[in-house]
């Protein structure tokens, strides 16, 4: 390695297979479309898309859908080196249904198990990691083992060198227990947080950034009101709390007394999938730059809007002109 990277996500990859009909149920559905999908791919497509080098750390299966999501992470720029196959599991795939301006129903096939599940902890570049600009992880890599422990072990070997992210993306459907389901069912509610909550403490205690929306800051802390949860999170270690509030906007808060309150950017939803991963991209991009908090949040939130307002998830992330030129228009 000659150069570190500006953005190292490890977690989540799939093909989304999204419907060319919106309005109708999966049952009347004809056509759809493929795209390379997964939170950690997308927050890397997003940031890449935005101008910075990125790289991911997950796993597929041997097979076409495996070798699309290859070509697809090469296509927009993204270093697909760390992406290895597993013979044992199929490549996911992801169906959603599309009811704007609110309701887009998932369905995920990832049993008998998803490959990006079977990260395991020696094979981790440890070096590449420490060096990257900025490391993104996820909730869902602490569903499983090895993944989980892949996860925290990639989490020791950062060591705080820089910005450390995570990203509490929380699918309750995912948490079946060990070696439980990783499909759509398993433990929900209460009892599939309890079992989430000291996997997101253990992250946290070695991350810099949280963020999520207030379902899942939930999950970490055990409360709803927006401004508990942000010093909640900063209380176990983080130094910015980033709390999305959906219609009311975003909350940033740093352990340095910084705040920034930002109201959402209206824009006629088309598929509301994927904004948050571009919202990741972009908030990487703010912090990469250097930016103070309000301006980041307001970047952040355009990038989710574009991609809110468009169909796909990855191939829809916007460039840094795409988004300049929405926030002037504003």
């Amino acid at each position: 390695m000659t150069e570190s990277y500006d953005l190292i996500t490890m977690g989540r990859i799939g093909v989304d297979l999204y419907p060319l009909q919106t309005g109708v149920s999966l049952a009347q559905v004809e056509t759809f479309g493929k795209f390379l999908g997964g939170s950690a791919a997308n927050v890397a497509v997003a940031a890449a898309r935005l101008g910075r080098r990125s790289a991911v750390i997950s796993r597929t299966g041997r097979d076409p859908f495996g070798d699309f999501l290859h070509q697809a992470l090469r296509g927009f720029g993204v270093d697909d080196r760390w992406v290895t196959p597993v013979a044992a599991h199929p490549t996911p795939v992801t169906f959603c249904e599309i009811f704007p301006p609110d309701d887009f129903p998932l369905y995920f096939y990832r049993r008998p198990k998803a490959p990006d599940l079977d990260i395991r902890p020696e094979e981790l570049d440890r070096e590449a990691i420490a060096a990257a600009r900025i490391f993104w992880v996820t909730g869902t890599g602490l569903c499983e083992e090895p993944s989980r422990s892949a996860t925290l072990a990639a989490l020791e070997a950062r060591a705080k060198s820089g910005p450390t992210v995570f990203d509490l993306d929380w699918r309750p459907m995912f948490w079946g227990g060990e070696g439980g389901a990783s499909g759509d069912g398993g433990a929900t509610g209460a009892a599939a947080r309890a079992t989430a909550r000291p996997c997101y403490e253990a992250a946290l205690r070695h991350a810099t950034v949280a963020v999520g929306n207030v379902d899942e800051a939930e999950v970490a802390t055990g409360l709803r009101d927006p401004k508990a949860c942000a010093q909640a999170l900063l209380d176990m270690g983080v130094e910015l709390a980033v709390v999305k509030q959906g219609p009311k906007g975003v909350l940033a808060v740093h352990r340095d007394g910084r705040v920034a309150e930002v109201p959402p950017t209206p824009v006629e939803v088309v598929n509301g999938l994927g904004a948050g991963d571009a919202f990741g991209g972009a908030l990487c991009h703010g912090l990469l730059s250097g930016w103070e908090l309000e301006p980041m949040m307001r970047y952040a939130n355009a990038a989710g809007a574009i991609v809110a307002s468009r169909l796909a998830c990855s191939s829809a992330m916007p460039t840094r002109e795409e988004v300049e030129e929405f926030l002037a228009a504003r």
